[in-house]
């Protein structure tokens, strides 16, 4: 690029947003760990292009599983995190002209590889849209905190498989062109109960459907001084999940079968996990063993979301040295058998994690 035209293009970027990585209870799952996020980097971070596309449910790409599922406890801290460049190669989380509204749903699905993202289910768990105290939106308050969104899981939640469903809206271009950012995540909830949820019609919504164009929340002009306040927030109003009495047995007896990360990974990038080659004590196989190294590596490179490809980069470190024990002539391994690889594949953490509120909405 040009410089003027590398400038623009940093300006562009920098006005939007995607969610890539998930913290629970303050641990990195890894950046892309278990979250659907678009796959094209050039037009990863633009908002969802009509509020009538399946994309409202999980965002671009969004209706596709990814093969790792991550495993939360119910009340457990969920931590959301933004960026404007989704790599972080250029430091923000959202343009500050984009105000408004952020909101948490959740979908419980039999499957999370094979059940439909889009549709109905959905319910709210967490909003917050104008604070009237320190006079703020809540992605400014985002951006204060650094890209980073938390929430509580809510106690109550049964044991079983959801699409966690985070939600930014921003209305500098309202009514004309309201902006939705939404991302999710796969999540396997440990709860204290088997039985399924009782959600009331009205506080479950079906995505796409539940917000449209000249709706109040999406038509809220931000540039009025005084605000036309309060602002209502899109969607049904936060189902209070109720709190579980009893421990079930049976909800502790029901694991997590879909989406496990094999503990026999060596190292991770995103959604692909890279496990140990074959031994080998002949020529024959220290060769073939390369090979089985290299297409986990190319794999690694196939599925690596716009978030990075760090530790694919590092699992190519161990490539390198079974093919050049090969070419030495040393014919029994793998070197370094089963050790893990302690690379840093995960961009810094771009400042403290926030507390979650005590009450949402």
């Amino acid at each position: 690029f040009i410089l003027g035209l590398a400038a623009g293009f940093a300006s562009v970027a920098s006005a939007h947003s995607v969610f890539t990585t998930l913290f629970i209870d303050d641990k990195n799952q890894g950046d892309g760990t278990c979250v659907r996020m678009p796959k094209d980097p050039d037009t990863a971070t633009n908002p969802i292009a009509s509020l009538s596309s399946t994309d409202m449910a999980c965002g671009r790409d969004g209706q596709k599983a990814v093969a790792f599922t991550c495993s939360a406890q119910a009340g457990a801290k969920l931590t959301f995190e933004w960026r404007s460049t989704p790599d972080l190669s250029v430091p923000g989380s959202i343009d500050k002209s984009h105000a408004g509204p952020c909101a948490v749903y959740l979908k419980a699905v039999s499957n999370i590889m094979t059940d439909a993202a889009e549709g109905d289910g959905w319910f709210k768990i967490a909003e917050e849209g104008y604070d009237s105290q320190s006079k703020q939106f809540c992605t400014e308050k985002l951006i204060a905190n650094n890209g980073l969104q938390s929430i509580k899981l809510p106690d109550g939640l049964p044991t079983g498989y959801y699409l966690v469903r985070t939600e930014l809206l921003a209305l500098q271009n309202s009514p004309a062109d309201p902006q939705f950012y939404v991302g999710c995540a796969q999540l396997f909830v440990q709860g204290s109960t088997s039985t399924p949820l009782s959600i009331p019609a009205e506080q479950r919504v079906s995505i796409p459907g539940y917000v449209a164009m000249g709706e109040p929340s999406v038509s809220f002009n931000i540039y009025a001084n005084p605000l036309a306040l309060p602002y209502h927030i899109p969607g049904p109003k936060v189902f209070e999940v109720p709190s579980v009495g009893a421990f079930a047995a049976d909800a502790a007896a029901t694991q997590q079968t879909q989406g496990v990360i094999p503990a026999s990974a060596l190292i991770t990038n995103a959604n692909w996990a890279g496990v140990e080659v074959p031994d080998y004590t002949t020529e024959a196989g220290c060769w073939a063993a390369s090979d089985n190294c290299y297409q986990q590596q190319k794999a690694c490179y196939d599925s690596a979301p716009p978030s990075g490809s760090k530790g694919c980069e590092a699992w190519g470190n161990k490539c390198k040295s079974i093919q050049d024990a090969c070419s030495a002539g040393k014919f029994t391994g793998p070197p370094n058998k089963g050790i893990a690889l302690n690379a840093n594949v995960n961009a810094p953490v771009p400042g403290p994690i926030p507390p979650a509120p005590a009450t949402e909405g």
